[in-house]
Order: C-alpha cells, then structure tokens, then sequence
C-alpha cells in the first residue's frame, strides 16, 4: 500500500545554490549523499521524518518558458506544512521570494508558491478539516 511521497528529485545546475535554497530558506537537513563511479551524484535533502528531495548533479539549464502551464512534465512539488504564513516568512527572512503570498485555494486550504534556483516551483499547502484532501479516505 502506498504510503505517501518518498522523494521528489530535481536535476540542479548548482548544488550549492540549491541546497541554501533548500536547507537554509526552506529549513530543510542535508540527509545523505551517494556517490556514481567516485563522483558526488545525489544529495538527499531531509524536509520532515520521511520527507525528501533528491537533487541530481550536472543539471543543464532550461531553456523553456518555465512559466507555461502548458508545457508537459513536471509542473511542481506540494509540501503539506503546519503554519503558510510562518513557511513564507522564513523564506522571505533568508533571501528567498514568494512566487505567491499566502491565500485560500478552491479546496478551501491555505497555499504559497515559491519558485527554486533553478525554476521548479514549490506548492506549499496548510491541509483544513474541512477540505477535499482531508476528508478524502482510501
């Protein structure tokens, strides 16, 4: 039975930009790294207790309209998190920028966008009682 997300992986073109994105503004840990043929390869970034992003080195930059909804593939990540506007204050505190400020959705929850270094956007969600997700069972 599956269980939730395990990961979310993202090819990045500049490890070190990324993960100040995602440990220092996101408040995310470095986890683990693993290592291809003597080379640095993946750098897991722990967001919560079974929670990951998975960040692939050599990325090469996009050279699409990153803003098109239409384009197919990847379109982002949602994190559920406990508090929306304490999540955008601390990216705002640590040099990052809100793609969207906190605001109610259609499924009546809270979310915040963000978009990281290297333009996947970011979903945050606050879950309410009372919303389609939440009072969804399998």
């Amino acid at each position: 039975m599956i269980k939730g997300i395990g990961h979310v992986a993202f090819k990045v073109t500049d490890m070190e930009r990324s993960l100040h994105f995602y440990c220092d503004i996101l408040g995310g840990k470095k986890a683990f790294s693993m290592e291809r043929d003597g080379k640095p390869w993946i750098q897991y970034v722990a967001l919560a207790d079974g929670v990951f992003i998975e960040l692939f080195y050599d990325g090469t930059p996009r050279t699409e309209n990153n803003d098109d909804e239409h384009l197919t593939g990847f379109l982002h990540t949602c994190v559920e998190v406990d508090d929306i506007n304490e999540i955008s204050e601390r990216v705002k505190k640590n040099g990052g920028t809100m793609f969207v400020e906190p605001l109610k959705g259609c499924d009546n929850n809270y979310q915040a966008w963000v978009i990281d270094p290297d333009g996947n956007r970011i979903e945050f969600m606050k879950l309410e009682p009372d919303s389609p997700q939440s009072m969804y069972r399998f």
